[in-house]
């Protein structure tokens, strides 16, 4: 290889070192030190070839391959700057993607629909000095909140130790690192940060009034407290299902139905969570008058268990059926816990449905919609189903298979049932709702984190006491992992992906281009 091809080489390097130095400035990597190295190499590669091609200057006006190279020089100048041009637009425009699997990046549906239906701006406080390790994940959050709703959602950080009054103001405690949600001359003030409890905040600040939900005792239902599970079973209660319902603006509370003849007028919801002693007759009447009346109820029941209710239950158009409900499409392993992605196109399950999740029921009964016998007014619509290799099983301690007899094909696991009240006297409202869920267990305190049994549950209940806003999808507990990289850390990255690569394979191909040429 001769020094006039050699010179060629290091010119071709040299213009493209010149005439990307600009781009390093402006778009890659910002230091003026990089782009004069980049543009003092350039020139230097290119006094090169100019000393070693010197010669072949005044030929070059009359061969051919001249207007080639020219060609060539205004192509790679005009992919330069292209590639300038798309680089600037991206940056103005900031575009972005959440590629992650657990969508860590991207608000939730009932964050957004939160910021979209409040009434009036919110401020949110950080009190949090910023080398507290939960400030850029605070700041993080707080940027997607305002860019969701810039118009009614505004935050600021301020250090607890150099605004006392403030701190004082809120009555936060010395050192406490809080959030404080402000709106008009409320406030709400949270320790977490996480963008469930955000919202939930922000859900509390707004609430108009608080929903109350009774739950129906005294019958060896699930119970509402840690404390009143039973020793053999610390996780048979619904503390977490209680907190949840406390978050989103409900009063969660008890009710015996002895010697009571109507359920209180402050009720937006009656909940019957696993009942396994049956209900007395005027306590059967009680509900009976109740949805009669335009009344709220759902009723979760499970497999074994006997609470009287039939009859009520077959009146709005459900039979629930003896044994267990069985499907080994998606879970071989244990037919008996169903995982179904099978949903109708109700309102409750429609946010599931849409996103494709599972829920799971550990041994659940079906149900049996019935076409007769029904009061009048009365609709019934499915909820969720197993896939169609479902069975009953009536002797699941025996077998794990279809024998014959038994009901087979897809199941009905919940089901949404509405009537007609209109007509009634001293209702309560138009039309009473009652939803039916075969299986009481996906309330419980160790399996309420999977987040679509509980999308569900709390859908169930939003539908039910009629807060559209409430049947959503919830913020997820996501487990986050990633990687924090400050901007001296990014700077590199940035220049060797964007800058330095490209032009090495630029650079590369011409060096090809040359060699074939000249053979």
């Amino acid at each position: 290889m001769n020094a006039t091809l050699i010179g060629r080489y290091l010119g071709a390097f040299g213009l493209l070192l010149l005439v990307s130095s600009p781009f390093t400035l402006f778009v890659t990597s910002g230091s003026p030190i990089a782009s004069g190295v980049k543009a003092g190499v350039g020139l230097v590669l290119v006094g090169v070839y100019l000393a070693t091609n010197l010669k072949q200057f005044g030929q070059l006006a009359t061969r051919k391959s001249s207007t080639f190279f020219i060609t060539s020089v205004l192509t790679v100048l005009g992919v330069l700057g292209a590639l300038v041009g798309i680089n600037y637009v991206a940056h103005q425009q900031a575009p972005q993607w959440d590629l992650t699997k657990e969508r860590i990046h991207t608000l939730a549906p009932q964050t957004i629909a939160t910021l979209g239906t409040m009434p009036e701006k919110v401020k949110a406080i950080g009190f949090l000095p910023p080398t507290h390790e939960s400030y850029a994940l605070l700041e993080t959050l707080f940027q997607r909140y305002h860019a969701e709703a810039p118009a009614k959602f505004e935050y600021e950080f301020k250090d607890p130790r150099r605004s006392p009054e403030m701190a004082a103001k809120y009555q936060l405690k010395e050192g406490q690192a809080s959030v404080v949600l402000a709106r008009g001359e409320s406030h709400t003030t949270l320790a977490a940060v996480s963008e469930q409890d955000l919202t939930n905040a922000l859900i509390k600040l707004g609430a108009v009034g608080t929903q109350r939900v009774y739950f129906i005792t005294g019958h060896g239902e699930w119970p509402l407290d840690k404390d009143e599970a039973a020793p053999s079973d610390p996780g048979g209660s619904l503390s977490e299902l209680r907190r949840q319902l406390l978050q989103e603006g409900y009063a969660a509370e008890a009710m015996y139905l002895v010697g009571t003849t109507d359920i209180p007028r402050d009720a937006s919801l009656v909940v019957i969570a696993g009942a396994r002693v049956p209900y007395t007759q005027p306590e059967v009447a009680v509900l009976r008058k109740y949805l009669a009346s335009g009344g709220r109820l759902v009723y979760f029941t499970d497999a074994g268990l006997v609470d009287g209710l039939g009859e009520l239950l077959a009146e709005h158009g459900i039979l629930v059926d003896d044994g267990v409900a069985a499907d080994a499409q998606f879970n071989s392993g244990n037919p008996y816990v169903v995982l179904s992605p099978f949903y109708s196109t109700h309102a409750i399950v429609a946010p599931l449905k849409q996103r494709g999740m599972n829920v799971e029921l550990p041994t659940p009964r079906s149900l049996t919609v019935l076409r007769e016998g029904m009061a009048g007014g009365v609709h019934v619509e499915p909820l969720v189903h197993t896939s169609q290799h479902g069975w009953v099983e009536t002797k699941p301690d025996e077998n794990a298979v279809p024998s014959d007899g038994e009901k087979t094909g897809q199941l009905t696991l919940a089901a949404a049932i509405t009537r007609d009240t209109k007509d009634a006297a001293d209702k309560r409202f138009d039309e009473a709702r009652l939803v039916v869920v075969g299986d009481s267990e996906l309330l419980l305190d160790p399996n309420w984190g999977h987040e679509p049994n509980r999308n569900l549950v709390m859908n169930t209940l939003g539908w039910t006491s009629n807060q559209v806003s409430k049947v959503t999808m919830r913020p997820p507990d996501r487990e986050v992992s990633t990687l924090e990289l400050d901007t001296d850390a990014m700077d590199p990255i940035r220049f060797i992906s964007t800058d330095l690569i490209p032009l090495s394979m630029m650079g590369l191909g011409l060096a090809i281009w040359l060699t074939r040429r000249n053979k």
